[in-house]
């Protein structure tokens, strides 16, 4: 069964920017903003030990990890340029009173 986790407030997460946040079990994920609504992926890039959240520049609704210049749709997580094939894992988001909630 999903463990509903609170990450942050929703006014943490700002359009441009990529927000970090721990899980339980102590990997993290990174959250973004595009046009207005927050989505959530694994903050490690699937294809070198980087976080997004540290080394990432997110473009509309792509992120770009800096660390080989690959990119994700982070809507969907999947993989838009080369080297990064695996596709990011998403999370289901919502907000409720002003905070944000993922189901891992």
């Amino acid at each position: 069964m999903a463990e509903t986790i609170i990450l942050c407030t929703a006014d943490e997460v700002i359009e441009g920017e990529i927000k970090r946040a721990p899980l339980p079990d102590g990997t993290n994920v990174a959250l973004y903003r595009v046009a207005g609504t927050i989505y959530a992926t694994a903050d490690m890039c699937t294809h070198g030990e980087a976080s997004l959240a540290e080394e990432g520049i997110i473009t509309g609704k792509i992120v770009e990890c800096t660390f080989h210049f690959g990119t994700f749709d982070v809507t969907t997580g999947e993989p838009t340029g080369m080297p990064c094939e695996i596709p990011l894992k998403t999370y289901p988001v919502t907000v409720v009173d002003g905070r944000v909630q993922i189901e891992v």
